[in-house]
């Protein structure tokens, strides 16, 4: 969920890095599409039919699992890209959870944005905040356990040979690695693609507590604040070019 504005002139040459960015520019410009047919729908409510409104949050829902399924494949080429992921700007970099938004983020949207839930639905989210509090914790402490494993001398040395590569502009696809290094590489795939799944099937759960009206207004306020961090970002990063860096 990344809003419009390209970064070409920032990625690292990479084939992947350069294909994903590709890839999002082209879904960043339907993306500000999902977000026009949604403030419509949004502002027409009460015209709209709630199978039309069901269809749309099943498209925007499917649009996001799309940017999903292609950052996996970068991530299975070289995870580390997705950590500080070159196609975003230094202020998206700096909000990343796992290679992603935080899935706690959705709800406070929709304490934001949402004044009309029923006893039952607030009960629902309830046990949901919960429950994806919990998994996030899980996570944490996943990938607290695998950065406890880089201070050791022996993965510390691969990690710092593997950044010497790609200073060089060599690509690293993960053969002839040090069997260390290998094994960081499997352990952070495994965390990203269970934060990737925790992000998406939250979004999924929240959809089916929320009226289509509910879900629809969310999903707006979501891609507004996307937009408005990208935005943001890439004027401070336009600013601090300027600048010279300083």
């Amino acid at each position: 969920m990344y809003p419009s504005g390209s970064r070409r002139n920032h990625t690292n040459g990479d084939p992947k890095s350069l294909s994903f960015e590709s890839f999002l520019e082209a879904w960043l410009v339907r993306q500000k599409r999902y977000l026009e047919e949604l403030l419509s729908a949004q502002h027409s409510s009460c015209e709209v039919r709630q199978d039309d409104h069901l269809e749309l949050i099943h498209r925007v829902l499917y649009h996001y699992q799309q940017y999903y399924e292609e950052k996996s494949r970068v991530a299975n080429w070289d995870v580390f890209l997705v950590f500080s992921p070159p196609w975003l700007t230094n202020l998206e970099r700096a909000l990343l959870w796992i290679a992603g938004f935080r899935p706690n983020l959705l709800f406070r949207l929709v304490s934001s944005f949402v004044n009309d839930m029923t006893e039952d639905q607030s009960r629902r989210m309830d046990r949901l905040v919960a429950e994806t509090r919990m998994e996030e914790k899980a996570l944490n402490d996943e990938l607290a356990k695998i950065q406890e494993r880089v201070g050791a001398p022996p993965l510390a040395n691969a990690i710092r040979r593997y950044g010497r590569t790609a200073q060089d502009g060599e690509t690293a696809d993960g053969s002839g690695d040090d069997s260390a290094l290998g094994g960081l590489r499997k352990a952070l795939e495994k965390v990203v693609a269970n934060a990737d799944m925790l992000r998406a099937t939250t979004g999924e759960k929240v959809a089916l507590v929320l009226t289509p009206p509910q879900m629809v207004k969310v999903l707006a306020a979501v891609a507004q604040l996307q937009l408005k961090v990208r935005g943001l970002g890439l004027q401070r990063d336009a600013e601090k070019g300027q600048n010279g860096g300083n």
